[in-house]
């Protein structure tokens, strides 16, 4: 089903990454008005919201889109709701809480003559396009990962990311995991892992991951969220004909040794850009490779516990 301009959108779930990111870039992009939210808590000043989404989809036909940004555990049951209302939608990282239910949503779109978009905001940073046009034409011989962070930095008091389906240390690694199956020339599949659990958590703190690909290339990726000082989201790439590094999760480019300039486009101003590309076509985007690769670190992975986590300064 295609659709024309402006597109009238709603928010589930008003929590940081919506006042951050989603809401900044609606407000900047004349396609779309933001029209209402849900959410339990309170919405935003001068903003129509609902409590639930079966309200929002009874009282709004107007409302053609719905952007969710609620946590995935719960994403699924709403998105259905929204998709079998015919309304196009567009799903936050992680897509959803497994494989099966994003391929669910997926078959219900199209049978719904909908779109649906799997958005992954780190391909949409500064220099990951222009690393993907690079290595298009050469040889990877190694690919190194290191993306640490400090959770308690960019998730204080965040239980559900510690509770099981909220990926834990998987939250910012599926970052590194969308931006290089976006820009590695052939699939890559997990050779092995470890993980480590915290004592008293559900979801792994750090993890080391091991993948190749069909030319044997070696792919490592060491993700933790106990760095403190300076963060690292960084990706380096050994190729046949040189060597390409990402820095500062995809905004700054490097080839052998030297700057190269990319533009000054923004993630989620470019993901709405995107999904407008999408509505107005009537197309759907749901790429799952990088969840895949989650779920595979589960199924493969050796389980390794680790000293409790607290993030409060509590220590029982």
């Amino acid at each position: 089903m295609t659709s024309t301009p402006p597109f009238k959108v709603a928010i589930v779930g008003v929590g940081k990454i919506a006042r951050d990111q989603h809401i900044p870039a609606i407000a900047a992009n004349a396609d779309f008005e933001l029209a209402a939210t849900v959410s339990g808590s309170g919405g935003i000043g001068g903003v129509e919201n609902y409590s639930a989404i079966e309200d929002l989809l009874e009282a709004r036909e107007d409302i053609t889109c719905v952007a969710l940004c609620n946590p995935p555990q719960v994403r699924y049951a709403i998105a259905t709701k929204a998709l079998a209302a015919r309304r196009h939608v567009l799903l936050e990282k992680p897509p959803g809480a497994t494989l099966s239910e994003v391929e669910a949503l997926r078959e219900l779109a199209a049978m719904q003559d909908v779109s649906l978009f799997a958005t992954w905001h780190s391909r949409h940073a500064p220099s990951v396009s222009t690393a993907k046009d690079w290595l298009k034409s050469r040889n990877i011989k190694r690919v190194s990962v290191i993306w640490k962070e400090d959770v308690k930095h960019w998730h204080p008091g965040q239980k559900w990311i510690w509770e099981a389906g909220g990926l834990g240390v998987f939250d910012p690694g599926i970052n590194a995991l969308s931006i290089i199956t976006e820009i590695l020339p052939d699939p890559m599949h997990l050779t092995g892992a470890s993980l480590e659990f915290p004592a008293n958590c559900e979801t792994p703190i750090a993890a080391k991951l091991a993948f190749t690909d069909a030319k044997q290339a070696m792919i490592e990726a060491d993700f933790d969220w106990r760095q403190t000082g300076p963060q690292s989201w960084d990706i380096h790439i050994e190729t046949d004909q040189g060597r390409l590094d990402l820095s500062k999760g995809g905004s700054d480019l490097t080839i052998d040794g030297g700057p190269v300039p990319v533009g000054s486009k923004e993630e989620y101003p470019e993901i709405y850009k995107k999904f407008a590309s999408l509505l107005t076509s009537g197309t759907s985007d749901v790429d799952i490779a990088p969840l895949r690769h989650v779920a595979d670190s589960f199924m493969l992975g050796k389980r390794l516990v680790t000293d409790a986590f607290f993030d409060d300064g509590n220590t029982d």
